[in-house]
């Protein structure tokens, strides 16, 4: 059986993620790696509680087959750019080349539509970046996915989402 490894289970798209892999037969183990504790239990979930920023403590963890990626932020809820650019490009690459020394075979991120590195726009810029990166790693597979614009239910609101939805 296989091992899947989610970084970003609390969002979004990360939360869907994880009951759909907790529910799935091709994996046995699901690893999380959150800030907090997210309260969920189930008998395949491991979930670390880390600090994204001291990777020296959680390198070792880094086990399995498949990374998904669902990690990410907006600039306004980051603060800055350098903040967003910590969550959306430092904190997935830091995970990639752990999962490469810990032979993880795949890794799949949320990227977003019109991600390009040369972009003048500082977001998809970044977005941009963390695929190229990916790209020129050694994984067996890089899936990117680029949604265009995520609606759902969050716990803080969006006015650019609200108006992108009409």
């Amino acid at each position: 059986m296989k091992t899947a490894l989610v970084i970003g289970s609390s969002g979004l798209i990360g939360s869907h993620l994880l009951n759909l892999l907790l529910e799935s037969s091709h994996y046995d183990k699901v690893v999380t790696f959150v800030k907090r504790d997210t309260g969920i239990k189930h008998p395949k979930l491991t979930q670390h509680i880390i600090d994204f920023d001291k990777p020296e403590t959680y390198k070792e963890l880094v086990v399995g087959d498949d990374l998904f990626c669902t990690i990410g932020t907006t600039i306004k809820k980051a603060g800055s750019q350098n903040a967003f650019r910590k969550v959306d490009f430092e904190y997935p690459s830091k995970f990639a080349a752990f999962a490469l020394l810990n032979k993880v075979k795949h890794y799949l991120i949320i990227s977003s539509l019109g991600a390009d590195a040369k972009s003048g726009n500082f977001y998809l810029k970044t977005k941009g970046e963390i695929q190229d990166f990916l790209k020129d790693c050694n994984f067996e597979s890089v899936s990117v996915l680029q949604p265009s614009l995520l609606l759902g239910n969050r716990t803080e609101f969006r006015l650019g989402e609200k108006v992108g939805a009409f």
